[in-house]
């Protein structure tokens, strides 16, 4: 048990670092779906597009190699040379990508149908994005999570002070001050955006010196091939995924009439973002538990330690499916500016199931981590990859960004479903499906009916969350009785 509760120190202060940052991103929303801050749904269509392909550069230039070295520094010996074979690595890449970028950002802003001046931004913060991977990994593994949280949360802050300055308050001290009106420039919102986004990048990476500072930069060839086989399934899951997390964005810009495509992805954007709510707990669970995975990969039956901890996440999962389903239309007020965005709520409850089947798929991944069969991740997310695009395709004609929801939707429950089938075959898990099937099924018929069937009542919505966490206390009271015993 000992082993459990450090799991939940390390995924709460880890849930702090993700949670946070996510909740002040939240604000972020808020200010920038204001109709007095950005001039329209579609301005908001412009930035969700650039984030969208944020997504998956970022898991380009960081090409696996964050997994691969938390393979290798608990497999090989020699750690330090893991951490500057691979720290070289990344480095040497980003430079390489930010020389390419400016050198092309004219053929890269014609491709991406975005400004020059957005595509410059973009390359930098990217690059700068990269080079804190391994440092941050390196955190991690040597777990120092309140580190690690103090730095993103403070990335996050900087981030969102700035946002607010130039986009709250700059414009009014301009009226007053030549010297703030000699920086202010009329109609520049999304510039201001991106420029906070890059100062608060160069803000996390200063902070990331020290770590530079120690690296003894030793390259070792033999070592970066064997890593970069580990990592090369990883990179191609990686970008699989991406298509799944954002390229609905960039479909909906390429399939929709260009006169409301942004429009529709502007407001998609803002509704999918209360989906997320899902999404924080997953990302903190997984930040925790993947260092567990690993380091207790070799110990005494680690089957049933990972069954239980799944079963945990299933618990809290569903408690946060049917609380944010039946909260949403409280949600809406709070984090997104303008009334013009909500037309979209109804992909809410599609993203939220979406976002638990993906939580339940990284628990479920497991299997092909520690069994270095990371080239099932690769299939299991193409195959996820693949379906994003064809309903993609299939629905936004149809039913417009509606499709874009289902198709996320059929995605991570299919990689779920995947994982789950593989990894019985390959590392058998002795997950408790009854108990873990019962609560999705009711935390999903109870949303189901409270958005779609009783309109967001929110006195029966009520009444179905006490109901619910009933039912968990009388089926898990033994569960929590041990634990109490034990703290």
């Amino acid at each position: 048990m000992s082993a459990f509760k450090k799991l939940f120190k390390q995924t709460a202060i880890y849930g702090l670092a993700t949670v946070m940052p996510r909740m002040l991103s939240f604000l972020l929303v808020r200010i920038h779906t204001d109709s007095d801050v950005l001039q329209s749904v579609a301005d908001y269509g412009v930035v969700s597009k650039i984030y969208a392909w944020f997504v998956i550069f970022n898991v380009i230039l960081a090409y696996g190699m964050e997994t691969a070295f938390f393979r290798f520094y608990h497999k090989e010996k020699n750690k330090e040379n893991i951490v500057s074979t691979s720290t070289t690595s990344l480095l040497f890449s980003s430079v390489v990508f930010l020389i390419l970028g400016l050198l092309f950002k004219e053929q890269i802003a014609y491709l991406t149908n975005l400004k020059v001046e957005y595509i410059t931004l973009v390359v930098w913060i990217l690059m700068l994005d990269a080079l804190v991977i391994i440092p941050f990994a390196w955190l991690r593994a040597m777990e120092k999570p309140m580190r690690y949280a103090v730095i993103k949360i403070l990335n996050v802050v900087v981030n969102l002070g700035l946002n607010i300055f130039f986009l709250l308050f700059l414009e009014g001290m301009a009226a007053k001050s030549s010297f703030w009106n000699s920086i202010y420039i009329p109609n520049f919102e999304i510039n201001y955006i991106f420029i906070a986004n890059l100062i608060a990048s160069t803000s996390t990476l200063a902070l990331m010196l020290p770590f530079y500072v120690k690296v003894q930069y030793q390259f070792d060839k033999v070592l970066w091939k064997k890593m970069l086989k580990y990592a090369f399934p990883v990179l191609i899951a990686g970008i699989a995924f991406s298509i799944n997390e954002a390229f609905d964005r960039l479909l909906l810009d390429f399939i929709l009439p260009k006169d409301i495509s942004e429009t529709a992805i502007g407001m998609y954007s803002a509704c999918y973002k209360l989906g997320l709510f899902m999404m924080l707990f997953a990302t903190a669970y997984r930040l925790g538990i993947e260092p567990y995975f690993f380091s207790h990969a070799s110990s005494d039956n680690p089957q049933k330690n990972y069954a239980k901890i799944l079963e945990f996440f299933v618990i809290f999962g569903s408690v946060i499916l049917l609380v944010v389903v039946v909260f949403a239309d409280v949600l809406k007020v709070i984090f997104i500016g303008d009334e013009v965005y909500w037309e979209a709520m109804s992909i809410v409850p599609i993203i939220l199931m979406a976002n638990f089947c993906l939580g339940i798929y990284h628990n479920l991944s497991v299997w092909y981590k520690i069994t270095d069969r990371t080239k099932f991740g690769a299939y299991i997310s193409v195959a996820g990859a693949i379906i994003t695009l064809i309903l993609n395709f299939a629905l936004i004609p149809i039913i417009s960004y509606k499709g874009s929801a289902i198709a996320t939707l059929a995605a991570y429950g299919s990689m779920m479903l995947l994982s789950f089938y593989f990894g019985r075959k390959y590392y058998p898990i002795p997950y408790n499906l009854k108990k873990i099937g019962l609560y999705m099924l009711v935390s999903v018929l109870l949303s189901v009916l409270i958005f779609y069937v009783f309109n967001r009542n929110l006195y029966i919505g009520t009444m179905f969350v006490l109901l619910f966490l009933l039912m968990i206390l009388l089926l898990e009271k033994n569960e929590l009785k041990k634990i109490l015993k034990r703290t």
